[in-house]
């Protein structure tokens, strides 16, 4: 735990150090969802997630996953596809709402390219998989955010 601690310093300070032209011509909300995303990521690491990529796309289809990573279950290790929503207040809808039935097909789809794309020596049968939805609310201009985890998020309807 005082090594994740160290490590997420340490990426933020180069953060920092980084050239800022790109990140500050992006729009409020973006910029907020990308630290909502790198605070996710850290989040979920401390919780025992094991990640493996972020921000997947493919050539072929629309949409995004913001997050894959490793987890246990009671039945072993599962693989997660993890959506990140990111608020600055409740007010209107609870982020995960924003989860729609488009971006749920969308998501679909590109899950199963994932899927598609492991090696075969390595995973003969596709793994056992599941759709999280991890919320992350800055109320208040806080800090620290507070995180809501919906593991086995419906991807159907």
């Amino acid at each position: 735990m005082f090594f994740g601690c160290i490590t997420q310093t340490v990426l933020r300070g180069l953060d920092r150090l980084a050239p800022k032209q790109a990140s500050e011509k992006l729009p409020v909300h973006l910029r907020t969802g990308r630290r909502g995303e790198e605070d996710a990521y850290f989040y979920l690491r401390r919780r025992g997630y094991v990640m493996v990529a972020r921000n997947f796309r493919t050539a072929r289809h629309h949409g995004e996953i913001d997050l894959i990573g490793w987890a246990k279950d009671r039945g072993g290790d599962v693989l997660c596809f993890i959506e990140v929503k990111t608020r600055t207040t409740r007010d209107v809808k609870p982020a995960h709402a924003a989860v729609d039935r488009k971006k749920r097909r969308d998501l679909r789809v590109v899950i199963r390219d994932y899927l598609h794309s492991l090696p075969r020596r390595q995973f003969p049968q596709a793994p056992t998989w599941r759709f999280d939805v991890i919320t992350v609310y800055y109320e208040g201009g806080a800090l620290h955010p507070t995180f809501e985890l919906f593991q086995n998020a419906a991807l159907s309807s």
